[in-house]
């Protein structure tokens, strides 16, 4: 049975970075299924050495994820394969020390998704696999055992350590001596190592909001209470920024002083400056002001997902030295080694959190994160998301975007003309006044989400604010 008709029954499909589904659905069998399908595909195309594979496992703190990851071993098992368990860490942990070591790798974690449901993330020894190899683990015919082991996982560290030291070995001259830092722990898989991390860098660290049961943070889309809950943080605790990844640790979230949260693609931007990137990979969605800035010398714009980002880095690779990419979210990924001598940072091409967290932090002992922000030009993003839209719903309202376009939008509410419109992901419109709205299906849950951008952050706000109570509306008669 290959592992399409396996999952056709079920609320598992490949999303924007992975399989995700409920996590009900991710049997041990299906878990065995995947990670089977995932090296009979890595054998074929010749991706490692079968002889000589050890395959890492990593997890987050959902409450489903360590019997996922049973399964996935019990999957390995069967194949005759070793695997190493690196317990809880943030994806990028996982997949920076695997690749080290020439490893293949699967991280079982849902992301920022809803506690119930989870999912499997995917990497060969040279990094996160592609659309193509998605559907190629979907095509393969894998049988698993009638009846699996059910194996004991013992945590090995290795990753952690690895994931520590590289960030300890670029960021050898910065000293966070007299400043406060925040750190949000909540359920991220990450929180133990961000504190031990930051500890080593001589800031006063003020740990905040630790959970024992699993907070779903959207970086995207911060919720009310998380915002709210920031600004009163800062003003009780005098910080000079609060850090924070969602629960897998691939996406930032860093406040100001104010404790105002910064949008995943401004704390992008404001990165790739510091790290003197040449050529950009963003998604279709990020800030304008990325191109408006002047700092980069190209700017591709893809789909969005980081399988995406990550194809188009091999095409700007062949005309520039420094690439890297990142996406709404501030997931970063870097495609270039950078640095020299005693300051050295090796490419990690998968989203990653601590980069970008530890960018801002170096740069705090001549600048407020307020003024970093403030350096840049000045167009404002926000996002939102109408739930419980199915994807036939939802194509359905796109399509009917571009055959009744004027039409369409202004009952959106939206009185400007249509300067530039692109269907690179949904699609996405560029207003006579500057402004844009996009829309587009989730990739990981029946959602539909939308994106605006203005020239101030409450034209921003509002935009969506009255686009989206129309969009209610109009989504119900499809």
């Amino acid at each position: 049975m290959n592992v399409s008709t396996l999952i056709q029954n079920t609320s598992i499909k490949f999303g924007t970075s992975g399989a995700r589904g409920l996590a009900e659905d991710f049997t041990p069998s299906v878990c065995a299924a995947f990670a089977m399908a995932f090296i009979e595909h890595g054998k074929r195309c010749g991706k490692f050495d079968l002889a000589q594979s050890c395959i890492a496992i990593g997890v987050d703190n959902r409450p489903s994820s360590y019997a996922m990851a049973q399964g996935v071993a019990a999957g390995l098992m069967a194949m005759g394969l070793d695997y190493e368990f690196q317990g809880v860490l943030p994806t990028p942990a996982l997949a920076f020390s695997a690749m080290q070591q020439e490893q293949a790798c699967i991280m079982i974690t849902g992301s920022h998704i809803p506690f119930d449901r989870n999912g499997l993330k995917f990497y060969y020894p040279e990094g996160e696999i592609t659309k193509f190899d998605e559907q190629e683990i979907l095509n393969q015919n894998i049988e698993t055992p009638h009846k699996l082991s059910d194996p004991e996982l013992i945590d090995c560290e290795l990753a952690k350590n690895t994931y520590i030291n590289r960030y300890l070995n670029y960021f050898t001259d910065l000293d966070l001596t007299g400043k406060r830092i925040g750190v949000y722990t909540h359920s991220s898989a990450g929180r133990d190592l961000y504190l031990k991390l930051l500890q080593q860098f001589g800031a006063t660290i003020v740990e905040l909001g630790r959970s024992d049961t699993f907070v779903p943070i959207d970086t995207e889309a911060v919720s009310i209470e998380d915002q709210q809950t920031a600004k009163a943080w800062v003003n009780a605790l005098n910080l000079d920024a609060i850090i924070s990844t969602d629960g897998d640790g691939d996406r930032p979230l860093v406040a100001d002083e104010f404790g105002n949260w910064l949008r995943g693609d401004v704390l992008g931007l404001i990165v790739s400056k510091y790290l003197k990137i040449e050529a950009l990979s963003v998604p279709i969605n990020c800030n304008s002001a990325i191109e408006l800035s002047g700092a980069f010398q190209q700017v591709a714009r893809t789909k969005i997902g980081s399988p995406f980002v990550i194809e188009a880095f091999s095409q700007l690779q062949n005309q520039y030295k420094v690439v890297a990419g990142f996406e709404a979210n501030g997931g970063y990924l870097l495609a270039s080694d950078i640095g020299e001598g005693g300051q050295f940072l090796s490419s990690l091409q998968t989203r990653d959190a601590l980069l970008p967290i530890l960018v801002v932090l170096a740069q705090l002992t001549k600048l407020s994160v307020s003024k970093m922000v403030a350096n840049l030009p000045e167009r404002f993003t926000t996002s939102g998301k109408i739930e419980h839209v199915t994807n036939k719903v939802g194509l359905a309202f796109l399509n009917k975007l571009q055959v009744d376009t004027n039409n369409t939008l202004t009952r959106l509410g939206i009185q400007h003309s249509v300067s530039e419109v692109y269907n690179t992901d949904g699609v996405r419109f560029v207003l006579s006044n500057s402004d844009i709205v996009h829309f587009r299906c989730s990739g990981n849950a029946p959602e539909m989400r939308c994106y605006v951008e203005s020239d101030t952050k409450q034209s921003a706000e509002k935009l969506l604010q009255d686009v989206q109570k129309q969009l209610v509306v109009l989504l119900k008669e499809r």
